[in-house]
């Protein structure tokens, strides 16, 4: 079986050799940390954004959408405090001239020692067999308890840290746990310092601090100075919902794992206002709501978990990530996050315009509180590539074996395929085109005769193409095609006439939605 490294680099050539995804600007030796997508990565990130949109603003009555600038007023960013505090925590190695953000390195330390925990009870379980009761040994193991004892000192001690700016806290942390470069094993480390994220650029001809702008680090911001627009224009009441897709910029100087984080990125986000006091009903609301859009596509519940934050962002009162199992470890998807009210009234007074909610029910103003889920486009299409990409054996031999991408049908980049069973018999490539032609006015597919249908049946398993449709001579007869199911790689007979519903039915939206 391939290690998680050997599944990850699979991946990432995958994703090159079949159009999903590029280097930016690879003539030129490529731009780090930003990417293109490719004919069939944009589909199916289009698919992604679409199902995210439709479950959060289709089937809510209560959310709408907006679609904010990236470019906005400079106080924005001083009100969100970006400006001030949009930093990470970087240490350089002296002898490899690596950077790293030093809470990652301390974490990763911390992961060690929690495996080593893990380890334990695996061979626990060996012994005991189904008698064993694992909640019961992690509590009562005395070298289980001393690791987890462990783990959560240095964590508590990395997040006061972290939390009161102590970079040379962060330091003692690194050497007391003797953390080696990951590149070159040296312990040989610079201070820990600060490193403001966002990317600045200038409006007009002359440069200077007056006209100063900035790429957004994030798009809830959009969404806050807008708040009062949308709510009197729609008329809706608390609660009620925004959401928006859009790109966002961070100067990441740690960017690495492929598309996991990179310096442009997109996001999907919905800010849900709320009537002060209920946070706490709303922020468990949405925990359960988002982590079963995720299980609807049928993620196994072992790649997803939750994770609560310890050290809380200075806007929120309660946050936790929901994460996935990527091939190089368990990293965070999305976020559920209660902003409380600092947002709304962070803007209103540095702008000193008010931006509250008139209660009708209460007959008082007040500024509303914020809940917000947010999830990374890029990276939810890298955890749907890293889970649903596949390596299987064919038939008895088991030499023999194919790259399937057994995305759900819906995302599928490409619906269909048509295909003649011989390119060059005239009757057969007439007839195929001519179902393409039928068929490409419902579902996004592909007319393709550049080989064997054996070849070609493994080029559309490598795309995620659910279903391939292969004229042969007794189409000419009796109109029926063969239609090969792209996961079980069973074969059906089924009149041309009924090939709009059939891959209509399996690919609608609908039923993911429902």
């Amino acid at each position: 079986m391939a290690q998680p490294a050997d599944q990850f680099k699979k991946l990432v050539a995958h994703c090159k050799e079949y159009g999903f995804i590029y280097q930016s600007s690879e003539v030129y030796d490529g731009l780090a940390a930003v990417y293109d997508y490719g004919p069939y990565g944009v589909l199916l990130k289009n698919n992604i954004k679409e199902y995210w949109w439709k479950s959060m603003v289709q089937m809510h009555e209560n959310i709408v959408g907006i679609d904010a600038a990236i470019f906005m007023h400079p106080k924005t960013w001083k009100a969100s405090g970006h400006v001030d505090a949009f930093n990470d925590p970087l240490v350089d190695n002296k002898d490899s001239k690596k950077r790293y953000r030093a809470d990652q390195l301390i974490e990763g330390a911390v992961d060690k020692i929690l495996a080593k925990a893990d380890k334990e009870v695996t061979k626990a379980k060996k012994r005991f067999g189904e008698s064993f009761d694992e909640a019961m040994f992690r509590q009562t193991n005395d070298r289980v308890v001393r690791y987890g004892t462990r783990a959560k000192d240095i964590l508590d001690r990395m997040n006061a840290a972290l939390n009161a700016e102590d970079m040379e806290g962060l330091k003692n942390l690194i050497e007391e746990l003797e953390i080696a470069c990951p590149e070159s094993g040296s312990k040989n480390w610079t201070d820990v310092r600060q490193f403001n994220l966002m990317f600045s650029t200038q409006m007009g001809n002359v440069a200077g601090e007056n006209d100063k702008l900035y790429l957004r680090p994030e798009t809830a911001q959009g969404i806050f100075v807008n708040f009062l627009n949308v709510q009197k224009t729609t008329r809706q009441k608390l609660p009620f919902g925004i959401a928006q897709i859009g790109k966002a910029f961070r100067n990441e100087i740690v960017a690495r794992q492929f598309i996991f984080r990179m310096r442009e990125f997109e996001q999907m986000e919905m800010q849900f206002f709320i009537k002060p006091g209920t946070q706490q009903e709303w922020y468990d609301y949405w925990k359960d709501a988002r982590m079963k859009w995720h299980l609807s596509l049928g993620t196994p519940e072992s790649k997803l978990r939750f994770h609560d934050h310890e050290n809380l962002a200075h806007y929120a009162d309660a946050a936790a990530d929901i994460e996935f199992e990527f091939p190089f470890g368990f990293k965070e998807l999305e976020g559920i996050h209660s902003r409380t009210d600092f947002d709304l009234k962070a803007h209103q007074d540095l702008s000193g315009k008010k931006l509250q909610y008139f209660d009708p029910e209460t007959n008082e103003n007040y500024v509303p509180y914020v809940l917000e889920t947010s999830i990374g486009c890029d990276r939810m299409f890298l955890a749907i590539m890293s889970h649903y990409l596949q390596e299987e054996v064919v038939g008895e031999n088991s030499t023999n074996t194919r790259d399937v991408l057994k995305l759900h049908p819906a995302l599928a980049p490409i619906k269909f395929a048509v295909m003649p069973l011989k390119r060059n018999e005239e009757a057969l490539v007439e007839k195929a085109k001519g179902i393409f032609n039928l068929l490409k006015f419902s579902f996004p597919g592909q007319y393709d005769d550049t080989g064997s249908i054996g070849k070609l049946y493994r080029r559309q398993d490598a795309i995620g193409t659910p279903f391939c449709i292969t004229v042969d001579f007794e189409t000419l007869e009796n109109n029926t095609v063969t239609v090969r199911e792209r996961d079980s790689m069973q074969q059906e007979r089924v009149s041309i006439g009924a090939l709009e519903e059939m891959i209509g039915e399996k690919v609608d939206m609908r039923g993911l939605l429902k």
